[in-house]
């Protein structure tokens, strides 16, 4: 018997282990209908874990359960797959997506609930020979995609989607479910632009008028204050602070989070100027056919030694510069790199020439997830430079001892938060996973790194530890760093000088202390 006054959520004294480690220790959450929660804490402070254990993930039972208690409208539940948790009214949006690349926006919207129509052959045999009623497939997608507030095309293939489209699919099948009561939505705008964030912010508001709640995780701050309407903070497993949203600022947000005062941008002292110095790379009308972030006629010219930002607005080509240069997509131009010129469409000559490239997709291209940490941080060096090599004659087998070595040093450095050098990569929360992905760049000693949204996904601390440990490699080692990112704070406080990419070309080059406001000029320039 469902009780009418009861909370729609309550998640009572809630405690899990994780491999040994105790990940979460008596949390207590409440939430009811309509009502928007918004979740914060640095990257494996518990909060995916805790909403994996909501929504009755395999991997919760797989290590053996969690302690505590769930009620949904008064009623003790306890989801043993993500099934029941649909069933009973929770939906989830990951932070990696779960898409069918193969498929229309609209079929992955419907995905197994499509609407069938009865042919002469099933009035015969029966129902499994129905056949998918197209037009209700797309104006049940189509109601889904308007209930969002947010223009995405529901014919178009996934794989040929920006990032920032496929994570408005994802909301959108959620939202196509009649008997959404509850929506966990784990860092949805981590990969939209400022325009689709606010999009989405809007959309989450409408569900909430609806009578939908919302959980909502995110590491922009202030997105959490204009649509919640309390905030829980959860620092290493345990809830530290719950406050309604109306009572608590960005910065007070952030001290709980991590415990310790967050440093702003960098002065712009800090940024150096390489007028003089060599140019190492030299790009020249570059195209790459990148399906959302086309690259249709770049000049750049990088110096020796700096840090370069490229920024600009989702889908203006930001990401395919080094996705088009490294090989991963077509691309036609020149590049020539010391010099030399480097051959397009061929991701070998370019490691072989000393370049490494970190991916924004780090699941996709980044990681081996079933693998160790040491095979994730030595498997490139070991196949492309033979390093971590012993050899005797025509023999060689792996420096056990060296991969542990090299991959330890990065846990320090880095400060990744893990059981060990041994521990798969997939046990790692997010931030964790793109701290070993550079590290298995660093790890190639590169004399040029290419990093594209290197703090995606990732908290304030977690930020300010990845961005010191590029500024560090690059100033140690003088590798040309050039850093692809959607957050112009965050390019401003890590480059000497930041190119804006607009309408697939190079709107303007400004040294990195110019004004947040000549940059956003130059984003919406949109060069003819």
């Amino acid at each position: 018997m469902e009780n009418n006054n009861a909370p729609l959520l309550e998640m009572r004294n809630i405690k899990k282990d994780f491999f040994g480690n105790q990940v979460l220790s008596d949390i207590n959450i409440t939430l009811n209908a309509g009502e928007v929660l918004g979740l914060v804490g640095e990257n494996g402070a518990g909060k995916s874990t805790l909403m994996k254990i909501l929504f009755g993930m395999d991997v919760i039972r797989e290590t053996g359960g969690y302690e505590g208690e769930i009620r949904l409208n008064g009623q003790a539940v306890k989801f043993a797959t993500p099934f029941e948790a649909l069933a009973a009214g929770i939906g989830m949006v990951h932070q990696e997506f779960s898409l069918i690349p193969g498929f229309t926006a609209a079929e992955n919207i419907l995905l197994n609930r499509e609407p069938t129509k009865r042919n002469i052959a099933s009035e015969i045999f029966g129902p499994r020979l129905d056949t998918l009623d197209y037009k209700a497939i797309a104006e049940r997608s189509a109601q889904a995609i308007q209930k969002m507030g947010v223009q995405i095309s529901a014919d178009m293939v996934i794989s040929d989607m920006p990032v920032g489209h496929k994570q408005f699919t994802e909301i959108a099948r959620e939202l196509s479910k009649e008997q959404l009561k509850l929506l966990i939505l784990d860092e949805p705008t981590a990969v939209l632009t400022e325009k689709e964030a606010e999009a989405l912010l809007n959309s989450i508001r409408s569900m909430s008028a609806q009578g939908i709640a919302v959980i909502f995780i995110t590491h922009r701050l202030h997105e959490i204050l204009s649509v919640c309407n309390k905030v829980v903070i959860m620092r290493d497993g345990y809830v530290v602070k719950e406050s309604p949203a109306k009572e608590i600022d960005v910065p007070e947000i952030t001290r709980w989070m991590v415990g310790r005062k967050v440093e702003a941008a960098a002065s712009a002292a800090e940024v150096r100027k390489f007028d003089n110095a060599p140019t190492i790379m030299s790009i020249r009308k570059l195209w790459v056919d990148m399906p959302g972030e086309t690259v249709r006629n770049i000049d750049l010219d990088i110096k020796e030694g700096e840090i370069l930002g490229i920024g600009g607005l989702a889908g203006q080509g930001k990401l395919g510069i080094p996705n088009g240069i490294m090989g991963l997509y077509e691309a036609g131009g020149t590049v020539e790199f010391e010099g030399k010129p480097i051959p397009l469409n061929s991701p070998r000559k370019c490691l072989d020439a000393s370049l490494a490239f970190v991916s924004e997709d780090r699941r996709g291209v980044g990681l081996l997830l079933e693998e160790s940490l040491e095979w994730n941080v030595a498997f490139s060096a070991m196949q492309i430079q033979n390093k971590f090599l012993k050899n005797f004659g025509l023999f060689s087998w792996r420096d056990e001892r060296a991969i542990h070595a090299v991959t330890n040093k990065y846990i320090d450095e880095l400060q990744i938060k893990c059981t060990g050098s041994r521990q798969k990569a997939k046990e790692l929360s997010g931030g964790n996973q793109q701290k070993v992905c550079l590290a298995k760049a660093f790890a190639l000693q590169p004399k040029f790194l290419f990093v594209s949204e290197p703090t995606r996904g990732i908290d304030v601390g977690a930020k300010a530890l990845v961005l010191e440990a590029l500024k560090r490699f690059n100033r140690e080692h003088g590798v040309t760093v050039v850093v692809i990112s959607s957050e112009l704070e965050e390019l401003r406080q890590s480059c000497d000088r930041i190119a804006i990419v607009s309408g697939g070309r190079i709107a303007g080059i400004l040294p990195a202390s110019e004004s947040s406001e000549a940059f956003g000029a130059l984003m919406v320039s949109q060069v003819i």
